[in-house]
């Protein structure tokens, strides 16, 4: 058989019209860092796990919950990380389930992962609108409506944020990377002025302290694990990166534990702070915000435009890995085929993006026009959100034996990994399920009705359309042009 009859070439890649090839190592790795949102995410997701706000007095400890969820998410980039090295996947985790466990799994995975990065996209456009909100209030600039001000700036945001990712994942990428570094820079130097005007009285054993309440650990971790996810989102850039399988491995290998030390401090720092602070502060929906207030108003407001800004920059890259997704859905047939549509100049996949964000935007606003608490809302939509990557997690690392095997390369390493990871993620997510049932709430059930929901679906396909089914998984393929050259005309 001649190369160019080899099966595993083919004239035309399946994902085309995205721009092929193009990104360099920083841009991918910028994908990841605005995934996870460091600078968002140490100021607000501590805040939803501290005790005063959803456990009552008697919460976790915040060091060793933020310490198992990054053992859990450095177990899963693990996992993550052999398939990412050999495949260019465009959809990211529901590739890899689809090689691994098959097509009809791969339906849930990618339902589950799509739940989780719109739930996190809706949160963080939420938070843009509170901290814009308190930004203002920071600065003494009077709003006449409040809920007409937060929901005129989501609406600004999303659009924004739509224009950006129609325009382009290098511009996205870039512009998000350089508002997290600033972020993270601005807030480094307000915790430290904070602490040297105001020093802390609790001791460093009791931030470490353990309370012996096991029953609030796991819906602790689950929040917590809001603070990691999006790190995989690199997957979802395999045909848009010029080296995918050195790159795309490397963002994701990384960036949990970058995330996992930044967040250990920060949670450190914070669990010091808000212990000493009133519990108006503790439990309010921007904690740092407005403990800085009490000291300097403009540091506040300061804080306030930087941590809006990182949580921008996650709203996008949420909804560029989701888009991602929805897009090779589309070109498989398993979604409506406008998901598939690539933008003609700009190569993006324009189609679903556009389809994505009014659905991105309008939750947030409704939770705003609706009265409800900010602050619930928050932690309904990071647990839910959690929930959807937790599952897709679960999925994708019980296919990695089963990947590897597939393709001839089955070690005892990887069947040992998949299967620790999975019990670890099962585990905590059981626990919190059980937990959360026990509470009365519904977020578990909301969960299983999307899980119930795709598996149905997935039935569906495989009665009435069964070639449909078969093509889930596409991925950039290697091209005849990747590795021949034209030849010139005689």
């Amino acid at each position: 058989m001649s190369a160019r009859g080899d099966r595993f070439i083919t004239p035309r890649s399946p994902v085309e019209g995205l721009r092929r090839r193009k990104l360099s190592f920083l841009p991918v790795f910028a994908q990841a860092v605005a995934g996870v949102a460091p600078a968002g995410a140490m100021s607000v997701i501590p805040a939803l796990v501290f005790p005063g706000l959803v456990f009552g007095s008697n919460g976790p400890n915040l060091v060793v919950t933020f310490g198992v969820a990054m053992a859990v998410m450095v177990l899963v980039s693990f996992c993550l990380r052999p398939m990412a090295q050999r495949m260019a996947a465009v959809s990211g985790l529901y590739s890899y389930t689809a090689k691994g466990l098959g097509q009809r799994t791969a339906i849930t995975a990618g339902w589950s992962a799509m739940f989780g990065y719109a739930l996190v996209a809706m949160a963080s456009l939420l938070l843009v609108g509170i901290y814009a909100a308190q930004l203002f209030s920071n600065l003494g600039i009077p709003v006449a409506d409040s809920q007409v001000f937060t929901v005129l700036v989501i609406l600004g945001g999303a659009a924004a944020a739509c224009l950006l990712m129609v325009r382009g994942i290098r511009v996205s990428a870039w512009f998000t990377v350089l508002m997290e570094s600033i972020s993270i820079g601005v807030l480094a130097v307000l915790m430290i002025i904070y602490f040297a005007v105001n020093p802390s009285k609790v001791g460093f054993g009791s931030v470490l302290a353990w309370n012996g309440n096991f029953d609030a650990l796991p819906l602790g971790i689950v929040v917590a694990v809001s603070a990691f996810v999006g790190f995989e989102s690199p997957t979802t850039l395999g045909g848009e990166a010029h080296r995918p399988f050195v790159t795309v491995p490397r963002a994701i290998t990384w960036t949990p534990i970058l995330m996992g030390v930044l967040c250990l401090l920060a949670v450190t720092a914070q669990d010091a702070a808000l212990k000493e602070a009133p519990l108006s502060i503790a439990a309010s929906s921007t904690p740092l915000s407005d403990l800085f207030s009490q000291g300097s108003p403009v540091s506040a407001a300061v804080f306030d435009l930087g941590i809006a800004a990182s949580w921008f920059g996650c709203a996008i890259a949420s909804v560029n890995a989701l888009a991602r997704i929805f897009f090779c859905m589309g070109r498989e047939g398993v979604a409506p085929r406008i998901a598939g549509r690539t933008h003609p100049v700009f190569r993006t996949p324009s189609g679903s993006i556009m389809a994505i964000m009014p659905v991105v935007a309008i939750v947030p606003i409704a939770v705003i026009v609706s009265g409800a608490s900010p602050e619930r809302g928050l932690v309904n939509l990071f647990t839910l959100g959690a929930y959807g990557y937790l599952g897709s997690y679960i999925l994708a690392s019980a296919s990695l034996p089963f990947f590897l095997r597939r393709i001839g390369e089955s070690t005892a390493t990887s069947w040992i990994l998949g299967a620790a990871t999975t019990l670890a993620l099962g585990a905590v997510f059981w626990t919190a399920a059980a937990a959360s049932i026990r509470t009365g709430s519904l977020q578990t059930a909301i969960y299983a009705g999307v899980l119930l929901a795709s598996v149905i679906y997935a039935t569906f396909l495989r009665l009435r359309f069964p070639r449909r089914l078969a093509s889930v998984g596409i991925y950039d393929e290697t091209r005849e042009l990747d590795l021949f050259q034209a030849r010139p005309n005689p």
